[in-house]
């Protein structure tokens, strides 16, 4: 029980989205409570929220005002404190997200930072720079600039401040002990009502190098996994090491240098840190198996658990992506129009649930993947309001389509999504209802009764991992003890190998032949 995250499985609840207990449209912490039930059903073992704090919402909620503060959209830290409490009764911990590079331009820091002005203690737990010209040419991770000028008092031209994010998420200073200190008294407070771990957003830009150079002209990037870092998550190891039972540390880290990205896991850092690699691979043998082969090297040496997950809040949803042409994914290349078939995105992301459910290590899931829920990809512009798609003039779809409320019921006008019908922030397709949960617990074939069967089952498998090699075409198989899982990428049907028990298949199987874009869990035969 020490270590229950190692093996976990932890479930996203964007709560805008989840449910709405109050009727306004919003999902909101009265929801999440009362869907409680369906999560320990589900069987997971924790729950990860995005952000829950003040907000005025430029980046839905990742640009917090005030992090001792649960936003009224979402309700009150007693009902956050409530929601915790009630969580662990049912054995499901709490996570929550914490994001350190930057905060709301709202944050009480930043206001009295713009009213004290140039040169003040205010403006030093930022990045403010003088001058006529921006001071870099960086691009921000949304698009566009990173510099933003303010206004002097008299309406003339002010300082400029940094923000790698949206203009509404100024980047903190991490050279400033105040940034440091109020950051560990943050999670200290959320510790101390209950959290069992924090996922830190963006965990590797904190970080800047004082000068502020441009991309290309130093040795060491910037503003990317700058190794005083390491010092910063050693600080709150401390803090995370100093409660009982010790609380738990996963970082958002898009690294590709597997050396560089395990840095972060050793013993006195985080405890596990987010595996994306998997996730922006195509749908084939030899991609997933080379993701598997370097995932579980890199974490290897530093003996930290790897983490699977297929989308998150960010990500096209497995249904969309593994029904297109192209079934990776990358931000740079998602746009509008590209043709999907469904039906196979379907079969090969119900294929995906049963691979990523059978590797070690821990399991996430975004809320509305176990319901199979496609990307909602025709929304009205005029709706969308992800600052992805607004700073790239439109040209990229952004990350709506993946937030839509999710369907609870199969009929009503938000489809048990409102308590009281009121239209959701974001609409949902005339079909969402097909989806529900309410539908798919009556069919034992649903995308829900597969994800449930397979939670149950993979408790049971053993620690050990092992490549198992089938002369079988275009296929992928690894062993769990005495389970095997087999996943046919392959056109033609893969015939399965001697075997005690059927446990598990996304597909039905005929003459034990596994047909294309199927996995099946099997119990071997004894040697």
């Amino acid at each position: 029980m020490g270590q229950w995250w190692r093996d976990a499985v932890i479930y996203q609840v964007y709560p805008r989205s989840f449910a709405d207990g109050d009727g306004d449209g919003t999902g909101d912490l009265a929801g999440v409570r009362s869907r409680l039930p369906y999560l320990e059903r589900l069987g997971v073992d924790a729950i990860w929220f995005t952000p829950w704090y003040l907000s005025p919402l430029a980046d839905g909620g990742y640009d917090v005002a005030d992090y001792r503060v649960i936003d009224p959209a979402f309700g009150t830290l007693a009902e956050a404190e409530a929601l915790i409490a009630e969580a662990a009764a049912l054995g499901i911990r709490t996570i929550i997200d914490v994001v350190p590079n930057h905060v709301s331009s709202e944050h009480a820091w930043f206001k009295a930072a713009l009213a004290a002005g140039p040169g003040s203690p205010e403006r030093e737990r930022f990045w403010f720079r003088p001058g006529e010209e921006r001071p870099t040419d960086w691009v921000s991770s949304f698009g566009g600039e990173t510099w933003t000028r303010t206004k002097n008092p008299d309406g003339t031209p002010g300082e400029w401040y940094l923000h790698l994010f949206s203009p509404g998420q100024p980047d903190l200073n991490w050279n400033h002990p105040d940034v440091r200190r109020e950051h560990e008294a943050i999670l200290r407070f959320w510790f101390d009502r209950g959290v069992a771990g924090i996922r830190i957003d963006s965990a590797t830009m904190p970080v800047k190098d004082p000068e502020l150079p441009e991309l290309g002209t130093t040795e060491r990037h910037p503003y990317l996994d700058r190794d005083e870092l390491h010092d910063v998550y050693r600080g709150w190891r401390v803090v995370a090491d100093s409660y009982d039972p010790p609380r738990m540390l996963v970082g958002e880290i898009w690294l590709a240098d597997a050396e560089r990205f395990a840095r972060y896991l050793r013993p006195d850092e985080m405890h596990t840190a987010f595996n994306f690699d998997l996730m922006t691979r195509s749908w084939a043998a030899g991609q997933l198996r080379d993701s598997i082969r370097t995932t579980l090297a890199a974490h290897e040496p530093v003996e930290a658990p790897a983490t699977w997950v297929l989308s998150n809040h960010d990500v096209t949803r497995p249904v969309t992506r593994y029904g297109r042409v192209d079934t990776s994914f990358s931000f740079a290349a998602k746009r509008f129009g590209v043709p999907t078939d469904l039906a196979l995105g379907r079969r090969r992301a119900r294929a995906a649930a049963l691979l990523t459910g059978a590797l070690p290590g821990s399991l996430y899931l975004y809320q509305g993947d176990e319901l199979g829920l496609p990307e909602v990809e025709d929304l009205p512009l005029a709706a969308l309001q992800d600052p992805m798609f607004h700073r790239s003039a439109g040209v990229d779809p952004g990350r709506d389509g993946c937030r839509v409320p999710l369907p609870w019921t199969t009929g009503g006008s938000t489809f048990g999504f409102s308590a009281r019908g009121f239209g959701p922030w974001l609409p949902q397709p005339d079909d969402w209802g097909a989806y529900a949960v309410e539908a798919q617990e009556r069919d034992p074939g649903s995308m829900l009764s597969l994800y449930r069967s397979m939670l149950a089952l993979r408790g049971e498998l053993d620690e050990t991992f092992a490549w198992h090699e089938l002369d079988a075409g275009e296929s992928l198989a690894f062993r769990r003890g005495d389970v095997l899982c087999l996943v046919n990428f392959g056109v033609e049907p893969v015939r399965l190998p001697p075997y005690r028990e059927l446990l598990l298949c996304s597909e039905a199987v005929t003459d034990d032949l596994l047909t294309t874009d199927t996995a099946a869990w099997l119990r071997l035969a004894e040697d």
